[in-house]
């Protein structure tokens, strides 16, 4: 393992304008965002980062949802990104709403954050992903035949997926794959107990864009309560409805996503 000032994060970079460095959740990786990408390039210069520990990053000697923010404000430093525009998703939300808060981003957008739970609904996150990762382990070598079903994909990913059956045979395994494959899962699933907004948010918040965006059929961080509770700890923010959207949005609604980020562009500027 080794130390986040260490290396650079794995990355993919693409596009032309201002900087837009997209951060994945627990369990994923940087792909989770191909369908928006093609959406963006245009418009930004795209930095969709492997978090240590996932995906082809080296993991770290400790995982935390903090010692992953940490390593991303690192890369930020060594890729001479000042005040990039930020996008999160799952974990990779919360981490984005940190980093904005130290003065970090010129925007950031949240898709489905993790932190705005009660005790309850942190657990059943917590319990649902061990569960699912544990599931797919014992069943890895009939995982192919499991997930060329939609029924099967309907079945393993509806956590993550709005509409897990109309997800192509190979993301879906991609994404099984990458869960189970993960270093950094265990160790970083286990810091939710402790991940939350950074104290006084609400005031740095206030000086960049914020968009909170949730999918109305998220049931891995309920939308119902937990896009409420957001509402309430962070009112000046933008909160935006995904409708027929799951956890993950940019499969299910993959238009809708990009035209989120792309007015938080326009929201930045003078």
């Amino acid at each position: 393992m080794v130390g986040y000032r260490e290396r650079v994060l794995n990355h993919h970079r693409v596009g032309s304008g201002e900087p837009l460095v997209l951060v994945h959740g627990v369990g994923s990786r940087w792909q989770v965002w191909e369908p928006v990408i093609a959406l963006l390039a245009e418009s930004f210069e795209i930095y969709a980062v492997d978090l240590p520990g996932f995906g082809e990053s080296a993991p770290l000697e400790s995982t935390t949802v903090d010692t992953l923010t940490d390593a991303l404000a690192a890369f930020l430093t060594e890729a001479g990104l000042e005040r990039p525009h930020l996008a999160g998703n799952s974990m990779g939300g919360l981490i984005v709403l940190n980093l904005a808060a130290r003065g970090l981003a010129r925007s950031v957008t949240a898709f489905s954050p993790i932190g705005f739970w009660s005790a309850p609904g942190r657990i059943w996150c917590q319990r649902s992903l061990g569960a699912s990762k544990a599931l797919g382990r014992a069943l890895r070598p009939a995982l192919p035949a499991i997930l060329r079903t939609s029924a099967g994909r309907a079945a393993f990913l509806s956590l993550v997926f709005g509409k897990a059956w109309a997800v192509g045979t190979d993301i879906a395994l991609a994404t099984a794959q990458g869960a189970i494959d993960s270093p950094g899962f265990d160790a970083a699933l286990a810091s939710f107990d402790h991940a939350r907004l950074q104290e006084g948010s609400n005031a740095r918040l206030g000086r960049v864009p914020v968009t909170i965006a949730w999918g109305n059929r998220d049931i891995l961080l309920t939308y119902a309560t937990q896009s409420r509770r957001a509402r309430g700890w962070l009112p000046g923010a933008r909160h935006l409805t995904l409708t027929g959207s799951g956890h993950t949005p940019f499969y299910d609604d993959p238009a809708g996503c990009a035209e989120i980020l792309l007015d938080n562009l326009e929201a930045s500027r003078p």
